[in-house]
């Protein structure tokens, strides 16, 4: 297969498993998207979506956010991790948004990237699932399957995220880093991967990742 064979093949496999793409973290608009996003870090989304609802029922927009102290953000997503850290760039930047944004979660990533605790994949996804902007955000599951597919050298989140937006359309940027998300859960995860279930990998998938596969299992 050539490489654009390959492209191809990837982007149709996935439609096919996945015609309807879920969004993996419950919001119900661009503010509690960003904080969500955030919250997820190092985190699961299971955990997040079990502690969102008992943040938002108590602040669902920056003005309300701060009015909560940071000692009380803490305590409320402690359980997802990192909590110090979170808990101040909830607050700091629930803060910048009413000071510089009028309450509203801005739309490029410069704007985003300068609010605390907000880097550069969090303002990617904020901005293709809140606002429809075309971008291909690089969680470990992307760059795991990007390295495995032969589509990026895995060498860092950078060059992945490069390498696949010159590989694919950007039209299809938004749905497929979801796609390619859920498949990475579903069918090529890091540990207990079956091979035999991942049929993108075995198709298309990087010699060296395919033969160590079968060496493991032998040993």
């Amino acid at each position: 297969m050539t490489k654009q064979e390959k492209v191809e093949f990837v982007i149709n496999t996935l439609k096919d498993l996945y015609p309807e793409i879920p969004i993996p973290l419950d919001h119900k608009d661009p503010y509690t998207l960003l904080i969500a996003v955030l919250m997820s870090a190092q985190s699961t989304d299971v955990r997040v979506n079990q502690i969102t609802p008992i943040l938002f029922a108590k602040a669902d927009n920056p003005y309300d956010m701060v009015k909560l102290t940071v000692e009380e953000i803490r305590d409320i997503i402690r359980p997802v991790g990192l909590s110090p850290m979170k808990s101040k760039g909830i607050h700091g930047l629930s803060q910048i948004l009413i000071d510089k944004h009028n309450g509203e979660v801005p739309k490029t990533y410069e704007a985003l990237e300068e609010l605390p605790a907000v880097g550069h994949k969090t303002a990617a996804v904020v901005l293709s699932q809140a606002f429809g902007i075309p971008a291909f955000p690089v969680d470990t599951h992307i760059q795991r399957l990007m390295y495995r597919w032969n589509l990026s050298n895995g060498k860092n989140v950078v060059q992945t995220e490069k390498d696949a937006k010159r590989l694919f359309p950007e039209e299809l940027w938004n749905d497929l880093h979801l796609q390619i998300i859920w498949y990475g859960r579903q069918y090529s995860p890091a540990r207990a991967w079956d091979l035999e279930k991942d049929i993108i990998t075995k198709t298309i998938g990087r010699k060296t990742e395919i033969d160590k596969y079968y060496k493991t299992k032998k040993s």
